[in-house]
């Protein structure tokens, strides 16, 4: 095995994983591996790492959290040693800050290049199929409210938006500077469209499981359901779903799909670009 491929496997032989599935390293196990003898010169390339996440608008305590771990010395002593859990994203910060003359820097350079825009592919994937499930929610949901007697749906969808989001639909689509022409939940990132899906999916069993018939009752479900889902969000202490940022239209994600399904049939796809798909 080539050495620079012992590399790669010792970074993915390092890598951890989080209760809650995602993959982390600790620093004093990636320090050896990007060829750095003393810790205190890895520090310094973490705290540069550092500088350039907070350099780019991301406050750097989300991907750097900084510890120290009590280890056994000579004849029973014990001393703490700094360490530090680092995200994906911070591990590909300290491999762009490393010693590019490293062989072992550069080919960590790459190697969470590549795991970076695998998870933003991951991450695409799972914001289509939630959309989908959200489409597949709100047309049982309309369904249910058409045998309740819900005539006017653009009045019976705006109430469930206002219970939600606090603000009905065109004051959203101002609020996010999101086109008039534009599907608010093709905009919708994976927080907001599950919100959505419990909006729905809580609506249509209410108006089953408490017979409620008449058009005025049900837009009125809507909006309770809608409101107790917004309560649970602030509960939690999570971010309401109208000062959640727009993402790119679901549609040129599936555009971008069928394009690189389309470059891979034909042979023609650029493996080297990293913007590809």
């Amino acid at each position: 095995m080539q050495s620079l491929d012992v590399v790669m496997v010792a970074l993915d032989g390092k890598r951890r994983e989080a209760p809650n599935g995602e993959d982390y390293w600790m620093a004093r196990d990636l320090q050896p591996v990007l060829g750095y003898a003393e810790w205190r010169s890895f520090q310094g390339v973490i705290e540069k790492a550092k500088a350039a996440c907070e350099g780019s608008g991301i406050n750097p305590r989300y991907h750097f959290v900084d510890t120290t771990k009590v280890i056994e010395a000579g004849k029973g002593a014990k001393l703490e040693r700094a360490d530090c859990y680092l995200t994906r994203y911070a591990c590909y910060l300290i491999a762009m800050n490393g010693e590019s003359s490293k062989p072992e820097v550069a080919t960590a350079q790459s190697y969470f290049a590549v795991q970076t825009r695998r998870q933003e592919l991951s991450d695409q994937e799972k914001r289509i199929q939630l959309r989908e499930r959200v489409r597949k929610s709100n047309k049982l949901l309309a369904g249910t409210a058409r045998r309740a007697g819900v005539t006017r749906f653009a009045l019976f969808n705006d109430a469930g938006y206002r219970g939600l989001y606090g603000m009905g639909l065109a004051d959203i689509k101002a609020r996010k500077q999101i086109p008039p022409n534009e599907d608010l939940l093709d905009c919708a990132g994976r927080a907001e469209l599950a919100a959505n899906d419990f909006r729905a999916t809580q609506t249509q069993q209410k108006l089953e499981r408490e017979g409620i018939r008449g058009e005025g009752p049900a837009t009125h479900a809507h909006h309770t359901v809608g409101a107790e889902v917004r309560e649970a969000i602030r509960r939690i202490g999570g971010t309401m779903p109208e000062s959640l940022p727009k993402e790119e239209p679901i549609k040129k994600l599936i555009a971008a799909q069928k394009k690189k399904v389309k470059s891979l049939q034909s042979g023609q796809l650029d493996l080297s670009s990293p913007n590809e798909g």
